[in-house]
């Protein structure tokens, strides 16, 4: 089973933001311990009390809200770059998948009902190309609980049977899960991992996106994982 751990970054209704992220890391089921457990460590090292009350958020760490606060900018980002750089050393056939939205291009839509479209099609046929490669395996989509948790279901359902516009899933085991952030490191990494790419997009900083960009999801050159609506 390979799961795609996925969250958003950028707020729909802001006016001011111009863009808004929805990404995704996949990881066959055996590689979750070993990340999760990296993850662990970062958090450990800032609060070795309660590590497991420790939420990795970038937004929070980079602005230094809450508990982030009392350390300095360059250990939050240093912590950000270490998480960042455990997907990136990890197993490879760990993966990235992202859909960037500049919000003017699909209004009035929803941008992360169209993001979540592209990304659970591009997740469908990497599983597919997978299969043709002699490795049979199903997929499942977990994502932070929000607002467009019924939203994102119901699309899923539809289409696993009607389709969606490049035709009908076909290698997912189950409509997508959704759990709190709290209680999981990968939703976490997830949310680092898609707003570093936002920070790319809409700050023009690199400088965490130049970290996971070579886990983009590719065969032969060609880029599969990676969906701009610029």
């Amino acid at each position: 089973m390979h799961l795609l751990y996925c969250d958003e970054s950028g707020t729909t209704a802001d006016p001011n933001q111009k863009h808004s992220v929805l990404a995704g890391v996949s990881m066959f089921e055996r590689q979750s311990y070993w990340l999760s457990s990296r993850l662990d460590t970062i958090a450990e090292r800032f609060n070795p009390g309660d590590p497991n009350s420790l939420e990795l958020h970038g937004n929070a760490m980079l602005a230094g809200r809450n508990f982030w606060r009392r350390f300095p900018l360059k250990q939050r980002s240093e912590a950000i770059k270490e998480a960042l750089s455990a997907f990136n050393e990890s197993h490879i056939s760990n993966k990235l998948f992202a859909c960037i939205i500049r919000k003017e291009a699909v209004s009035p839509n929803n941008p992360v009902q169209f993001a979540f479209e592209q990304l659970c099609s591009r997740f469908d046929h990497y599983l597919m190309r997978l299969h043709k490669n002699g490795d049979t395996q199903r997929g499942i989509i977990i994502f932070d609980k929000s607002t467009y948790e019924k939203t994102i279901q119901n699309l899923a359902t539809d289409f696993r049977t009607i389709g969606h516009t490049w035709g009908v899933v076909r290698n997912l085991a189950e409509v997508p899960l959704f759990l709190d952030s709290k209680a999981s490191r990968l939703i976490q990494l997830a949310d680092l991992v898609a707003y570093s790419i936002f920070r790319k997009y809409e700050k023009n900083d690199d400088q965490y996106f130049d970290i996971i960009s070579n886990r983009i999801d590719s065969e032969g050159g060609v880029i599969h994982g990676l969906f701009e609506s610029l």
